[in-house]
């Protein structure tokens, strides 16, 4: 697919977002209108299906602060309308006679309501199953139902679903707008615009979404800064499954915006199967740079043409950058974990190496064994544990460290004791992977949880007077060199640790994360 130099037409050569408000009350969905132009919304869409009780359009319309788009969408078509066909294209008809700027009208009722005055057509389409494989088919049928746009929404249960979809934006005649919901649809609501979508749409509030995976206004204007995309935009993202957790998305663009970077940093969630062709496409929708994680930062290694001594090492890459025809792989975990380390330790002891230090590493996974590597380097005697016997065995072996069961992992008392599992991340915030009667104040403690900062076991440690490095600290630093990595700048690692401090915050006063 590649760039393109003439996409389809963008409405006053932006991409906008379509705000969609769905209230039962007439008097709410016009304050929400209002609040919605207010904060700087263009276009917003009224769905008549939530109304409670008989639709006056006039009151809806009459003193609209801006543009919108009228639709009423039955149950099959993810909708809320419970009256009759006969009355609901009565009301569509109502609509277009008041002169709105946009009606939606599904595929099989386009044919049935004609045009009339300025009102511009949608034609749409939605499949809360599958993505289909004959798109191409599809629009072509519905591009002779005199649209203006054409707009198709069909669920996504692969991440080829988003290329697909995004192929028929830019190769479409007629302006489209393709979107694939569900959480592994995100990256066609966000990239939509990049390959000439006239707009996307968008949700008043995060918890009122009216599709699968359809992000808030405030998300996609401020976050991804969806307005702002176009056909030259560089797009960046994290590689995981699941992904919705991941606060990448934050940092790295609050880092682009900071840099005036014409970049986006998305979620990519990717299932272990989906790995191989997700990495074939992605550079065809712009991919420049992914930060890899769980499942992914092993499997990637056979895709890559060069890497770094680190991820050799490890066998992990978390960071991969596509100049093509290469695909580069680095391991900012190891590089921030012991930049992390050495600092606690230089600061109380003055000394930078471990020699002599005995290190428990619990779990066994990517940044389990970055530590362990980097911890081997600098002559620490290395213990490894994880709840996956077999897995800690393995690693202890390849790196020619000791092994430990997971049940005796505190018959040993460490000097430096580091986690590198979930456990006590959002929302397991009062598990620990370490009982707290087993902590001495001669221990330095490293928890890899950055969500909350201040997990159990870090509260435990301080509360034994240990040293302690939170995970704030190794992610921005791993951020900020994947950054680098990205850009070329040093990540702004300042701005990176407030950004998610507040994030977790956020959290922490409502119990649930405000991200994705």
């Amino acid at each position: 697919m590649g760039d393109r130099e003439n996409l389809s037409p963008r409405i006053d050569g932006i991409a906008m977002i379509c705000v969609s408000i769905a209230r039962g009350r007439h008097r709410h969905m016009i304050a929400e209108h209002k609040h919605l132009a207010e904060q700087g919304a263009e276009l917003v869409e009224l769905r008549l299906d939530y109304i409670n009780g008989p639709v006056n359009i006039k009151r809806l319309i009459g003193d609209r602060p801006c543009p919108v788009v009228i639709a009423c969408r039955r149950d099959r078509d993810g909708g809320k309308w419970t009256g009759g066909e006969p009355e609901r294209q009565i009301l569509l008809r109502t609509a277009i006679a008041e002169g709105v700027e946009y009606i939606d009208l599904e595929e099989d009722v386009a044919a049935i309501i004609p045009r009339f005055g300025k009102t511009k057509r949608i034609v749409s389409l939605h499949d809360f199953r599958m993505t289909p494989e004959n798109l191409e088919e599809i629009h072509q049928r519905m591009s002779k139902l005199d649209p203006d746009i054409i707009k198709i929404a069909t669920m996504a249960n692969h991440p080829d679903d988003n290329y697909r979809m995004l192929r028929l934006i830019a190769e479409s005649r007629v302006p489209t707008i393709g979107i694939c919901m569900g959480e592994m649809g995100i990256p066609s609501r966000i990239l939509c615009g990049r390959f000439g979508a006239p707009f996307t749409y968008a949700t008043f509030h995060p918890e009122r979404a009216l599709a699968p995976g359809q992000l808030s206004f405030e998300q996609m204007r401020d976050v991804y800064r969806y307005e702002q995309i176009n056909n030259s935009t560089e797009v960046y993202g994290v590689l995981a499954d699941p992904v919705g957790h991941s606060l990448s998305p934050l940092i790295h663009n609050a880092a682009f915006e900071h840099f005036k970077l014409n970049n986006v940093y998305i979620p990519f969630r990717v299932p272990r199967e989906d790995l191989v062709k997700f990495l074939e496409w992605a550079p065809e929708i712009g991919v420049r740079g992914l930060s890899v994680t769980i499942p992914h930062k092993e499997a990637v290694l056979g895709k890559l043409t060069q890497a770094d001594p680190a991820v050799r090492g490890i066998g992990a890459a978390n960071t991969m950058v596509f100049k093509e025809p290469e695909r580069l792989g680095y391991n900012t975990d190891y590089q921030a974990a012991m930049d992390s380390l050495e600092a606690a330790v230089q600061a109380s002891e003055h000394v930078s190496n471990f020699r002599g230090k005995t290190a428990l590493v619990l779990g066994a996974g990517g940044v389990g064994k970055a530590m362990v590597f980097g911890l081997i380097g600098r002559e620490a005697k290395v213990y490894v544990a994880d709840g996956d016997n077999d897995r800690a065995r393995y690693l202890a072996h390849n790196f020619r460290s000791h092994y430990l069961e997971w049940d005796l992992r505190t018959s040993i008392t460490p000097d430096i004791l580091i986690n590198c599992t979930p456990v006590g991340m959002h929302p397991n915030v009062d598990a620990t992977p370490y009982p707290k009667h087993h902590l001495r104040a001669a221990m330095l403690v490293f928890d890899c949880v950055y969500n909350p900062e201040n997990t159990l076991l870090i509260k435990d440690a301080k509360a034994q007077s240990c040293r302690v490095i939170t995970g704030v600290d190794m992610f921005v630093r791993q951020a900020a060199l994947q950054f680098k990595c990205f850009t070329g700048i040093d990540g702004p690692a300042n701005l990176m640790r407030d950004v998610i401090k507040r994030a977790t915050a956020a959290v922490k006063l409502d119990g649930s994360p405000r991200t994705e």
